[in-house]
């Protein structure tokens, strides 16, 4: 895009299977610097030295700052002369945000308010942050830390749109593939182990992206956004018992040991409401929901005839396309890591 050529891009979470890969798609393009903020010096050090050693030409573009969200200091040190910010920073373990749901508070709420508001005063042009589907009707403590954040989100793009200042929006999207805490490592370590795999519930169903989907709708937020809007990309989904079976498929079976659904899980996810339904504007792969700009001046409106509050039904997992054995196996093959865990047997 345009719009990044000779522009200082932010990663907040930048060492992450999210951050890796936005490097991968800008790297060789005409961007002036990508800033990579996070807490972990070794990962940061590990993606360093990689880039010195495949893209010497291109190594130089980007800088490491050590930081962490929960530190205003530490994001004043990074956010100077930054147009543009991609906010992946969070907590995302459903576990262990259920054991200690204060550290997803300080992470993912009031982590983000901090980069929001750093970035209306640094006078960002664009933040684009990523949500979870774990955000829509949650029920377990890394979901409802991801609706507040959400929250927090459209509260400062109401603030940074009364002064025609940054433009924030949200990206919500499913599982993704071979990222940190996703199942599909899980299950291949546990294969070249001789083990079988652990199943929570065969008929439980997730959405499935890979790295590359999740960037290409950061990527359409960035072109597309207005101020507070929440974009959401169409995904197939499938059973954990498909997933498993097209994971045996190409590794090999050792056996399912069905363990029982671990804390805060749900049955199935949603990507959209019905309450956000009403406000949605289908655009082909992608759905947009406008923020809602009302005001606190209630008595200025007034109500006639029938009020909708929701629609008929929400996006889930269970009512979008369900991928069979063979749809899971051609889909996990489109991760790097299948690929590569294939190749090395």
């Amino acid at each position: 895009m345009s719009e990044f050529n000779g522009a200082t891009l932010l990663i907040t979470g930048g060492t992450g299977s999210f951050g890796n890969t936005v490097l991968k798609h800008f790297l060789k393009s005409d961007i002036g610097q990508i800033r990579i903020f996070s807490r972990d010096e070794k990962k940061q050090d590990d993606m360093r030295h990689e880039l010195q050693a495949k893209y010497p030409e291109y190594a130089g573009k980007v800088k490491f700052f050590v930081g962490d969200v929960r530190d205003p200091r530490s994001i004043s040190d990074v956010i100077s002369g930054v147009d543009y910010i991609f906010h992946a920073a969070a907590l995302k373990q459903v576990p262990s945000c259920e054991f200690f749901p204060m550290q997803a508070v300080k992470t993912n709420i009031e982590g983000t308010d901090n980069i929001l508001r750093a970035a209306i005063e640094a006078k960002v042009k664009k933040v684009v942050c990523l949500s979870t589907d774990k955000a829509a009707y949650p029920i377990n403590a890394m979901g409802i830390s991801k609706a507040m954040m959400e929250h927090i989100i459209y509260a400062n793009a109401r603030v940074a749109a009364e002064r025609d200042g940054t433009v924030i929006c949200c990206t919500r999207y499913g599982n993704v593939m071979c990222s940190r805490g996703s199942v599909i490592p899980l299950f291949i370590e546990q294969i070249k182990l001789g083990n079988p795999i652990t199943i929570t519930n065969p008929e439980m169903t997730r959405f499935l992206m890979n790295l590359d989907e999740a960037v290409e709708l950061v990527c359409f937020a960035f072109a597309h956004a207005t101020f507070g809007d929440l974009f959401i990309q169409k995904a197939d989904a499938s059973t954990i018992g498909n997933l498993a079976k097209g994971i045996q498929k190409l590794f090999g079976y050792t056996g399912v040991n069905i363990i029982g659904t671990r804390h805060g899980e749900k049955l199935y996810e949603t990507l959209m409401t019905k309450e956000e339904s009403l406000r949605s504007e289908d655009m082909g792969q992608y759905f947009r929901v406008a923020a809602d700009n009302r005001d606190l001046n209630y008595d200025k409106y007034f109500l006639r005839g029938q009020v909708m509050t929701e629609a008929e039904e929400s996006y889930t997992s269970h009512n979008t396309t369900l991928l069979d054995v063979e749809g899971v196996v051609n889909k996990i093959l489109t991760t790097d890591y299948v690929k590569d865990a294939l190749k090395k047997g």
